[in-house]
């Protein structure tokens, strides 16, 4: 019983601190380039550091915050479900691609996690270019976010994620 109660506790502490951590940056103003990559990042660490569930909690709570806080503009309102979406698939399919090509999630920084890295990146970017292309109906300039530049953001806070991560001193 106690062991359940340290896991649980190390699960909501962790997620905490990682959603307090992309918070800041998602208010603190950065561009586009800058708070994309963190976020992405900081949902990779939390599968490395904690499980794809936290990375999941994480991933479905910026976009909503980022949107009341008004750091999401209006006409990206239609585009939240789908990011929400799109972060849980990463997290998800971060860990499952990352077993089947056997990374050593201690160690992820090889050529196997960066594969991880990119096809889950690849599986966010494809759902919401899909559905800016064929189910959500948002200005040209939304929709040109959502195309390639999330690909870019989330493989550039993958890397980062695994950078960082090899200098965390977590157990």
């Amino acid at each position: 019983m106690q062991q359940t109660m340290l896991a649980e506790t190390r699960f909501w502490t962790r997620t905490a601190i990682l959603l307090a951590l992309a918070l800041v940056f998602q208010m603190g103003g950065f561009p586009q380039p800058v708070t994309g990559p963190v976020i992405n990042a900081v949902l990779f660490i939390s599968v490395l550091t904690v499980n794809p569930f936290s990375g999941a909690a994480i991933g479905v709570l910026t976009p909503l915050i980022a949107f009341v806080r008004g750091i999401l503009p209006p006409p990206l309102a239609p585009m939240i479900p789908f990011i929400a979406v799109g972060n849980v698939l990463l997290v998800f399919a971060f860990k499952f691609t990352g077993s089947l090509l056997k990374v050593d999630f201690k160690q992820p920084l090889s050529g196997s996690g960066l594969a991880a890295i990119f096809l889950s990146s690849l599986l966010k970017f494809s759902l919401l270019a899909g559905a800016v292309r064929f189910l959500v109906e948002v200005p040209a300039p939304i929709s040109q976010m959502m195309t390639l530049p999330q690909l870019y953001t989330a493989v550039a806070g993958g890397i980062l994620a695994l950078v960082v991560f090899r200098i965390l001193p977590v157990k």
